[in-house]
């Protein structure tokens, strides 16, 4: 009987961990119990330090809030291989959580199953990551918890605000979506005040600050939120213009150059256009270096002086 009960308590809190609310009737078809008896196996769950609130109701309604201290969470096998991988990915990853990250996979992985603990070493000695010198999607760990906690509940947040020519202005947006692009981090967000979508770097993000005013979701602006970003990315103005005409097809191009896709634009059967227009000339070199074929490049004095400084340097270099 005590087994039985210690199995549907696990049930129970593995069910509430994955749903934002249940209704006390849903739980108990999902446990194959009766209302009553889920009532008593959340009490018990309260008495063993998890936070479940109550929602008012006919049938009662149960979620896991967020507590005072961190109870034990309860992984499936997939479950527990992703965040393994997802912490070695961390550590190398976000700026200022590298050690947190590794002491919380070290105690993963000190618990996993020798099955799962196979599973995570094949995939970390099989796949690599390659660091660049200022790159990579770097971003304050704690200014991304924040958005992705508002993001997630879907709640109005303020902050200040820095654009390209180093005016601050406060915002208040309804955020709906993280992207990693380009070795950056940007919000997705709903701007109340100027009632549109707005893209925001997290480097120029400032003194972000939950309002704790909830609103309901509001539907995305196209089915890819990603797209949309790079879509208002290549659109924004860039401090330096480079275009490339490539000698190649433009699904050639980007087949080869994946991380371009949003930049390349088709001008007929054997030739697309590349826009490398970027505020880092460093950047501007990279993509060029990155296109698989030859191309004639239109772009500003600046962009080129730092292309040939660059090559001079390489050429000088080689044996």
């Amino acid at each position: 009987m005590t087994s039985d009960m210690t199995a549907r308590m696990l049930r129970l809190l593995s069910l509430l961990q994955t749903r934002r609310e249940w209704s006390g009737t849903d739980l108990a078809d999902r446990l194959e119990v009766t209302v009553r008896t889920v009532r008593r196996d959340i009490d018990r769950l309260r008495g063993l330090g998890y936070p479940v609130d109550s929602a008012r109701g006919h049938a009662g309604g149960y979620r896991l809030a967020s507590g005072a201290t961190l109870p034990p969470l309860l992984l499936d096998d997939d479950e527990a291989v992703a965040v393994a991988v997802a912490l070695r990915t961390a550590a190398g990853g976000l700026t200022g959580i590298e050690e947190t990250a590794l002491r919380a996979l070290a105690k993963l992985e000190h618990v996993l199953p020798r099955r799962l603990r196979g599973k995570v070493t094949a995939l970390q000695t099989s796949v690599a990551g390659i660091a660049w010198e200022g790159g990579g999607p770097r971003a304050d760990p704690a200014l991304l918890a924040t958005l992705a906690v508002a993001c997630r509940d879907h709640e109005i947040l303020a902050f200040a605000y820095t654009d390209r020519t180093g005016a601050t202005t406060p915002r208040r947006v309804e955020p709906q979506q993280l992207v990693a692009s380009g070795g950056l981090w940007y919000l997705l967000a709903h701007d109340t005040t100027r009632d549109d979508w707005r893209v925001f770097r997290l480097d120029r993000v400032t003194d972000p600050v939950p309002t704790g005013r909830r609103v309901p979701a509001r539907e995305l602006p196209g089915d890819d939120p990603a797209a949309f970003v790079a879509a208002r990315l290549a659109a924004a103005p860039t401090r330096h213009r480079a275009l490339a005409t490539v000698h190649a097809p433009a699904d050639h191009v980007r087949a080869r150059a994946r991380h371009l896709a949003t930049r390349i634009r088709p001008v007929d059967g054997t030739t697309c256009l590349v826009d490398a227009s970027d505020d880092s000339l460093t950047r501007i070199a990279q993509m060029l270096a990155g296109l698989p074929a030859d191309y004639i490049l239109d772009a500003d004095p600046d962009v080129l002086d730092h292309l040939r400084a660059t090559a001079h340097r390489t050429l000088r270099a080689a044996p």
